[in-house]
């Protein structure tokens, strides 16, 4: 005899079964990548609208849309010698993009990378002069480190000032840098200037010795090399590492990171500190390879720059690299854009400016595409 718990138990064999609920197609599935995936596609999205909006403005000005476009290809990417010319205009912004993706990291906004990359570059004047007597490694390295230092304390000052005393760390770095630049026109065109600089003030020439050199025998300096050390290693530290992980909670919740017993305090003067050394690297490299002293030329803009870097990045080490590369091959063929369709050398700002705007615009889009959703009952990856 059949009981009537046979019945609930047993299925009924002689109803087809039921059809299994149709998955909506959705890149959230893959839970590790997809917040990775959406960020790429929305920032090459905010790309290609700042070029047809940069294609749209230099048609009003009477220019061939293509041919501009072909000539920014040409002039950052075409030939062999654009490829190197790119490579060195990115090699600083990738240091001083750092300089603002790490900060980040722990929910501070820092644009003071051109400050700490000035000061950076003078006090690494200052300590390779102080050893001159010494053996060129030793004054390179002497110099090395006294650019990363200076550098990791101007930034870090900002989060101290953010932590212990309230200010807004965007102002207090933006203001940072005018002060940085001040001491540093000062310092130039007073006390440290070389009486042979002439027509434009200076430092004393480094030494030959602690001159930097080329990078794997390309027509590129070593900047490169120590920006693509320093995002491998960043990214590494932030993403893989215990210390990452605590950066990560402060700059996701202060009060839970507080709570969990995690020293935010020193987390944030460290983040801040390895941002500002990045930038610091930065002025060594460019004194140390580039000027051979210390003056206006170092003034550049590198560090605004690497507030774009960093937006279009999304704030991540290793995405900064290739990001600084193709805006690094905007910036080149401005002179291409000069040469062949007499445009000003500065249109290229138009549209590194039109770029940050969709940049920032495309983050009101961010977790709300549906192929970036997961499907229905399943939670989104952290």
């Amino acid at each position: 005899m059949r009981s009537p718990s046979d019945a609930v138990d047993r299925p009924d064999l002689t109803q087809p079964p039921a059809a299994a609920p149709r998955r909506r197609l959705s890149l959230a599935a893959l839970p590790a990548y997809a917040a990775a995936v959406e960020s790429a596609c929305l920032s090459l999205g905010a790309i290609a609208v700042a070029l047809l909006l940069f294609g749209v403005f230099v048609a009003l000005g009477g220019h061939d849309p293509i041919a501009v476009y072909k000539a920014l290809y040409v002039g950052g990417f075409g030939t062999r010698f654009s490829i190197e010319g790119t490579l060195t205009q990115a090699s600083p912004i990738i240091l001083t993009a750092l300089c603002t993706a790490v900060p980040a990291r722990v929910g501070l906004l820092v644009i003071g990378g051109e400050g700490a990359l000035v000061l950076g570059g003078l006090a690494a004047v200052l300590c390779a002069t102080a050893v001159a007597a010494a053996p060129g490694p030793i004054g390179a390295l002497v110099a090395l480190l006294g650019g990363v230092c200076v550098g990791a304390l101007w930034i870090a000052a900002v989060g101290a000032l953010k932590h212990w005393r309230g200010v807004n760390e965007t102002i207090s770095s933006l203001l940072l840098n005018y002060i940085a630049i001040a001491i540093f026109n000062h310092l130039v065109e007073g006390p440290l200037k070389d009486p042979a600089s002439l027509n434009k003030p200076s430092t004393a020439p480094l030494p030959e010795a602690v001159m930097i050199g080329r990078f794997l025998g390309l027509d590129v300096h070593w900047g490169l090399g120590f920006g693509v050390i320093a995002g491998v290693l960043l990214y590494v530290l932030v993403g893989h590492t215990t210390t990452g992980f605590a950066l990560r909670i402060v700059g996701g919740n202060t009060r839970a990171a507080r709570l969990a017993g995690l020293p935010v305090g020193a987390l944030v003067l460290l983040a801040c500190a390895l941002g500002g050394a990045a930038a610091g690297l930065a002025g060594m490299v460019e004194v140390a390879a580039v000027h051979g002293s210390a003056n206006a030329s170092l003034i550049a803009g590198y560090g605004y720059g690497g507030i774009l870097i960093a937006f279009i990045a999304r704030q991540n080490p290793l995405a900064v690299l290739p990001v600084a590369v193709l805006v690094g091959g905007i910036a080149a063929s401005g002179g291409m854009l000069q040469r062949r369709l007499d445009l000003p050398d500065a249109t290229v700002l138009v549209f590194q400016g039109l770029a940050f705007v969709t940049i920032l615009a495309s983050e009101a889009l961010y977790g709300r595409l549906r192929v970036f959703q997961p499907p229905a009952g399943e939670g989104r990856a952290a």
